[in-house]
């Protein structure tokens, strides 16, 4: 266990959470998970009970494989999952078809209590640009079947790619019935973009069903929270339908958390950075990440990137564990001295020295930035003022204007961001400063509403003729639930916004709302 008052006095000593001591009592948080690589120990009995109740998933796919993923639970809503303290074969096959008359792989791994008896299995010897079948046994028990692929080489000249956006799926105030049409769109990969569990005590602001138990701090509670939400049918159907690259935003966190600083006020750093770890640990658990995402304490390396052939660079970002505190406390403010401060971070050095690195490195006709908050500055009028979000990427203004600069000077091609947290749709022409519209556009935004969160919403809300008429770089903006698909040849990115017209129910219906086209060399957005 961590030393809570070693770690204040520490803090106190130092004055603030530097890398360096961040890492170190990092380290200890870091034993538990790192257990789960191991094999010592009995062998447990098999489980008894029928032991896949949360399904399976695959993701982080590249040319030579893809991450298959499951999670031994029998009463999935208890501690422990109804799973003993002790270690369980588990047996994996890959076939290439639903049958499995053809195997290409098999195998057997461990899942061990100390990493909640999750099973990430790294394939590493797959074909190329393949489909696969793959499935999970156990105590006599088969796993639903699941179905994923690989990318195309490196060096291959895809000539499409098709995959669908998502985020913010708040379990009690909607229903996931957009996963339902997801499931027919014959995706190749899915992108969720954060806000993958709340953790919220429950009841709060439900309208469809509750969450259990208070707001979440315990490695069992996030545990369990994260089991509530993968028993849902309908995401379990679509992560056994396509390989998925996920990223985390707050909520699998704490709301509106800036690396180790709390939205509220007086939370002791030691109790955060404990926190922290448990919630990363949970995530590691429950998501089809490779080995590097290991956890090690309170940290965990998310950002990270594929080629699809030479068609997409698709890299995933993570614009919450190393951003500094949102400036302004965090309120919607004007664009003042603090929005653009220097040192105001929502990558953090490393991460954005990568990005820029990745993107030079490209030889991708477009180039994916998957991430989390809107770079688009859109501005709202409010007692004769504009204000902006602080939260996002308004409140970072520097660095933003670096990315963007960048990313002009360096001729990178065809810079397509996507962006999920603000329960809204969006498309967004970006400049180096959105409120001159005489400025060259250098990339394209497109920001994929809730899935869940909100509830049912408005296709066109009261504030859009003046959000129009006073944002020149915003081309949609919408606030019903859904997702979006982004379809990808060598000429022409096109985005097609889902929305669903009921959530707060079942057998809501699944339509497009509006679809938008950006051309290969140029970053201006038109109707489709």
């Amino acid at each position: 266990m961590i030393d809570h008052q070693a770690l204040d006095r520490a803090l106190r000593h130092e004055g603030k959470i530097s890398r360096r001591l961040l890492l170190a009592y990092g380290a200890s948080l870091a034993a538990i998970p790192l257990l789960g690589q191991r094999s010592y120990g009995h062998q447990a009995q098999q489980p008894a009970d029928y032991p896949f109740t949360l399904g399976v998933a695959s993701g982080d796919p590249d040319h030579r494989g893809v991450v298959l993923w499951t999670k031994l639970a029998p009463k999935p809503l208890e501690p422990g999952g109804g799973m003993p303290a002790e270690q369980v074969e588990v047996r994996y096959e890959v076939a290439d078809d639903e049958n499995f008359r053809s195997l290409v792989a098999s195998g057997t791994t461990l899942a061990t209590p100390q990493l909640g008896h999750s099973v990430h299995v790294e394939l590493e010897t797959l074909q190329p640009d393949r489909w696969y079948y793959y499935r999970f046994r156990s105590g006599g028990s088969d796993s639903p079947i699941g179905r994923t692929r690989t990318l195309p080489r490196p060096e291959a000249r895809p000539d499409k790619l098709r995959f669908a956006i998502t985020s913010c799926q708040n379990y009690e105030q909607g229903l996931f019935t957009a996963y339902e049409g997801m499931m027919k769109e014959d995706l190749d990969l899915v992108f969720h973009l954060g806000d993958y569990i709340y953790e919220y005590e429950a009841g709060r602001n439900g309208k469809v069903r509750t969450h259990l138990g208070p707001e979440i701090e315990t490695l069992d509670q996030y545990r369990v929270r994260y089991a509530q939400y993968k028993l849902d049918p309908l995401l379990q159907g679509m992560h056994a339908a396509c390989p998925w690259f996920v990223t985390w935003d707050d909520h699998e966190f704490d709301n509106n958390c800036a690396n180790l600083i709390s939205e509220e006020k007086g939370i002791a750093p030691a109790h955060f950075l404990a926190r922290r770890a448990n919630a990363y640990q949970a995530y590691y658990e429950n998501m089809p990440l490779r080995r590097r995402s290991l956890p090690k304490g309170a940290h965990l390396q998310l950002f990270r990137k594929a080629s699809f052939g030479q068609l997409a660079e698709l890299m995933i970002l993570d614009t919450r564990q190393y951003r500094s505190d949102q400036p302004n406390d965090d309120r919607k403010s004007p664009l003042n001295e603090a929005a653009f401060g220097p040192r105001n971070t929502l990558l953090g050095g490393r991460q954005f020295d990568w990005l820029c690195r990745s993107m030079v490195d490209s030889k991708a006709t477009w180039n994916v930035l998957a991430q989390q908050v809107m770079m688009g500055m859109v501005g709202f009028e409010k007692d004769d003022q504009t204000l902006y979000s602080m939260d996002q990427w308004p409140g970072y203004l520097a660095e933003r204007e670096r990315l963007l600069r960048f990313i002009s000077e360096r001729k990178v091609p065809n810079a397509v961001v996507l962006t999920g947290d603000i329960h809204s749709n969006w498309a967004n022409e970006l400049r180096f400063d959105d409120r001159q519209d005489d400025l060259p556009v250098v990339a394209s935004e497109f920001v994929c509403t809730s899935l869940s969160s909100g509830g049912n919403g408005k296709n066109k809300p009261k504030d859009s003729d003046r959000l129009f008429s006073q944002n020149a770089c915003l081309k949609f903006y919408n606030r019903e639930r859904g997702y979006t698909v982004c379809t990808l040849s060598p000429e022409r990115w096109q985005s097609d916004y889902r929305v669903v017209n009921d959530v707060l129910k079942p057998g809501g219906t699944v339509s497009n709302r509006a679809s938008f086209v950006v051309e290969a060399g140029s970053s201006l957005i038109h109707s489709a």
